[in-house]
């Protein structure tokens, strides 16, 4: 490992799977959590460049009365329509890539976390050491996706037609957590993996 830079385990998992309860575990545990999703927020602030970029393409629709990005409406576009989800992906991914390395050096715990629903679709895999997944079954994500977000069913599979199949992001998987069960034995598997990157972060 190299000494100037943080040993990074990436967090990784299906929509609805339960990754985001899993960062949460790392963060009372000390850990530092860089979440690309917020980092994705970052970049089309009000004032961004990037945001600039997607109302021009998209139009001033895409733009609320305070000039933030409705993020919904925008979900709606893109998951429907594959060439306009490349375009966001090509301009957003670099910056939101760029971000990522920056708060991950930055980071003062033993280890960080990257936690990213994008981690092996896109470049960021190469920004970590291990990758760690929590996986569901397509009918616990669904379950879960739309009663957190209220969200169509048919807007949350095609979320999860356009993430990595899961077969093989198991198969990418250095450390696997299946959430299919309660809170608490998710907790008390990701503390289990937590005694266990320690160690490695000393031997190294």
């Amino acid at each position: 490992m190299n000494s100037a830079k943080r040993y990074v385990v990436g967090l990784t998992g299906g929509i609805g799977s339960g990754k985001s309860a899993a960062a949460e575990v790392f963060r009372a545990l000390g850990i530092e959590v860089i979440d690309a999703d917020i980092l994705a927020r970052e970049v089309v602030e009000p004032g961004q460049p990037a945001l600039q970029e997607i109302a021009a393409h998209f139009g001033s629709d895409l733009l609320t009365t305070e000039g933030h990005l409705d993020r919904p409406a925008l979900r709606k576009i893109v998951f429907s329509n594959p060439q306009q989800k490349y375009w966001l992906e090509n301009l957003l991914h670099p910056l939101i890539a760029e971000l990522l390395e920056r708060r991950l050096n930055a980071a003062k715990s033993p280890y960080a976390i990257l936690e990213s629903p994008l981690l092996l679709e896109t470049e960021q895999h190469k920004l970590v050491e291990r990758v760690l997944v929590i996986d569901a079954s397509e009918e616990t994500q669904i379950a879960r996706a739309t009663e957190r977000d209220g969200s169509d069913e048919g807007i949350i599979r095609s979320i999860i037609a356009s993430q990595i199949d899961r077969t093989e992001r198991i198969q990418r998987a250095d450390d696997l957590v299946s959430n299919e069960q309660s809170l608490e034995l998710l907790r008390e598997n990701i503390e289990a993996l937590h005694s266990k990157y320690m160690g490695m972060v000393t031997e190294a």
